[in-house]
């Protein structure tokens, strides 16, 4: 966590939600806003990435627009911004990661590339921040279902993962059946 209240602008696309947050000091949600795309893609049984793609395009800059408003600040105000840079959807992912450039470009402020699972390791600590390493994690997100032994900032032994289909392809093969 940040020792002070610096905030940063951070952007998900990296499947079928298009998702923006104002974090401050590392770990207090000033606001989160999530646009599903779960209804443009029910008729197909899953997600279909040209789709995601396009209507991240559409939905990106009003969601990280009210993310702004939500906090109560301006770009102006910023000490950087986070995107998803993988793994995801390579079109889904581009949206997040060039809009999240050119708007730390313009604000001259730092790009941050997070990857998405290790933003899944440290989601936890936003609800538990007394959580410590070392732990086991069971990471379950979309195509990955892992089993970790998470020693700290980067240090990651990955202990066990499925050898087929993860657990969430799973539960959409099961449920489309």
């Amino acid at each position: 966590p940040m020792a002070d209240d610096r905030l940063i602008l951070a952007i998900e696309t990296s499947c079928d939600e298009t998702a923006a947050s104002v974090i401050a000091g590392g770990t207090r949600v000033l606001s989160s806003v999530v646009s599903s795309q779960i209804d443009l893609h029910a008729r197909y049984g899953g997600v279909v990435p040209e789709i995601a793609s396009r209507a991240h395009v559409e939905l990106l800059i009003p969601v990280v627009a009210r993310a702004l408003v939500e906090a109560g600040i301006e770009g102006k105000d910023l000490a950087a911004v986070g995107a998803t840079v993988g793994p995801g959807l390579v079109g889904s992912l581009l949206v997040g990661l060039s809009a999240a450039k050119a708007l730390a470009l313009v604000w001259d402020v730092p790009f941050v590339g997070v990857n998405h699972l290790e933003g899944h390791l440290f989601a936890a600590m936003l609800e538990e921040p007394d959580l410590e390493p070392p732990m086991i994690v069971l990471l379950v997100s979309g195509g990955h279902t892992l089993l970790i032994l998470f020693e700290g900032l980067g240090q990651y032994r990955l202990l066990g993962q499925t050898l087929d289909d993860a657990a969430g392809e799973a539960f959409d093969k099961v449920a489309r059946y």
